[in-house]
């Protein structure tokens, strides 16, 4: 003889008869991203521009159009693909460059590719070498080597001099500063350390 299942009565004891629906916790963070695209960009390009030489000569203006599609295409890959294959999910950005020379009046524009610039997806996620994150938490500097502006000056009411600084952007690594020096009269020296702070 087989034991019937018995039916037992469920009772709720919670305070609301509704359940709530559940707000879009990722709103603020994809309208945030979507103005810096069709806004903060642009304004960013228009806040640099133009850049200009010592003697004013020389003007480079940078524009960025987000309506324009062709200096901003969609990404080259899948967010899948990036996934699959450790990339990073990204579409490029150009901008409209135009070079002026004051003195000739000669005006050059070209459309100039500033980089991959890693795109949200529908989730509010970024794919950075193939791995899903919701905030990327540091932006990594490209390696390379930045230079510091020359400076002259006055050493103990002597002539002047130049010294040129710069830093060495390793891929892996530590950091290298370096300085080149020229003083009137005798020759250049170079000095390199390890920088102490990153």
């Amino acid at each position: 003889m087989s034991a019937r299942p018995t039916i037992r009565d469920r009772y709720s004891f919670a305070n609301l008869d509704e359940v709530l629906e559940l707000p879009d916790l990722i709103a603020i963070q994809r309208t945030s991203f979507d103005w810096f695209l069709r806004e903060g960009l642009a304004n960013t390009f228009r806040d640099i521009s133009p850049i200009k030489d010592f003697t004013e000569t020389l003007q480079l203006e940078l524009e960025f159009d987000p309506e324009d599609e062709d200096l901003r295409p969609p990404p080259k890959f899948t967010v899948d693909e990036c996934k699959e294959k450790d990339m990073t999910f990204a579409a490029p950005i150009f901008v409209r460059a135009r070079f002026m020379n004051q003195n000739t009046g000669e005006i050059k524009e070209q459309t100039v590719f500033m980089g991959d610039f890693p795109m949200m997806t529908e989730k509010g996620t970024f794919v950075i070498n193939g791995t899903e994150r919701v905030v990327v938490s540091q932006l990594v500097r490209s390696p390379g080597v930045i230079f510091q502006p020359g400076e002259r000056f006055r050493l103990r009411n002597l002539a002047k001099h130049q010294l040129v600084t710069g830093t060495i952007h390793p891929y892996r690594g530590e950091w290298i500063e370096f300085d080149v020096e020229q003083k009137p009269g005798k020759d250049v020296t170079a000095g390199t350390r390890v920088a102490r702070k990153r």
